[in-house]
């Protein structure tokens, strides 16, 4: 657990597979790593009968192929049961949109980072207050940077990611408002060149990212 957390501070930036083909998991993923992204979430799709299965054999085919190059988490996780799918997948931690007690002692009960979502202070510190290593700030881009500095203000000891509306123009604002890290979904992870098979695209893509750390 103390490895996963270090690596997260380290490499900054967890990029979001979201709705990728079981087929374009793996490439998908060397494109990532090629740009220099050593962070993947991927995604629950809460909407499908076969997100549970779809997601767990991502993450499986993901744990299989890069082994500890890549460290592998779930996202969209809102049960104690799809926590238990991921970890059991090779889930190394668990991101949530929201703050869920049951969902963040499950996560802790079966060794994995924890890492749930929350908006108000009230949240943050309810989510730290149940163990989680880091608390999710959704949507950040909504609020901004300057919400961040104003509420990290009374709660610096709590290690912050922020997620939703990051791109490659703010990136370095949210790390200067005082965030541990970030989550980039579609910015990064772009399912059009995906689908096209145009790695490379996605690899410099990437690279418009962690160039800046």
């Amino acid at each position: 657990m103390e490895h996963v957390i270090e690596r997260i501070k380290e490499h900054k930036i967890i990029a979001i597979v979201r709705g990728v083909a079981l087929d374009d998991i793996v490439p998908t993923a060397h494109a990532l790593m090629d740009g220099g992204i050593r962070l993947l979430e991927v995604t629950f799709n809460q909407s499908s009968s076969t997100g549970e299965q779809d997601t767990a054999e991502a993450i499986r085919r993901l744990c299989s192929a890069f082994g500890d190059d890549m460290i592998i988490g779930a996202g969209t996780v809102v049960s104690e049961r799809q926590v238990a799918v991921a970890v059991e997948a090779g889930a190394q931690y668990i991101i949530s949109p929201n703050t869920d007690a049951a969902v963040i002692r499950k996560t802790l009960e079966l060794g994995a980072v924890s890492i749930p979502g929350a908006l108000t202070p009230t949240e943050v510190l309810y989510a730290h207050n149940l163990g989680a290593h880091f608390v999710k700030l959704f949507p950040a881009g909504n609020l901004g940077t300057g919400y961040i500095k104003a509420i990290r203000a009374p709660i610096s000891h709590i290690p912050l990611l922020a997620v939703g509306g990051v791109n490659d123009k703010n990136l370095m604002d949210f790390f200067k408002a005082g965030v541990s890290g970030v989550g980039v979904g579609a910015n990064i992870v772009d399912n059009k060149l995906i689908k096209e098979k145009k790695f490379d695209e996605l690899t410099a893509l990437a690279r418009l990212y962690t160039s800046q750390l």
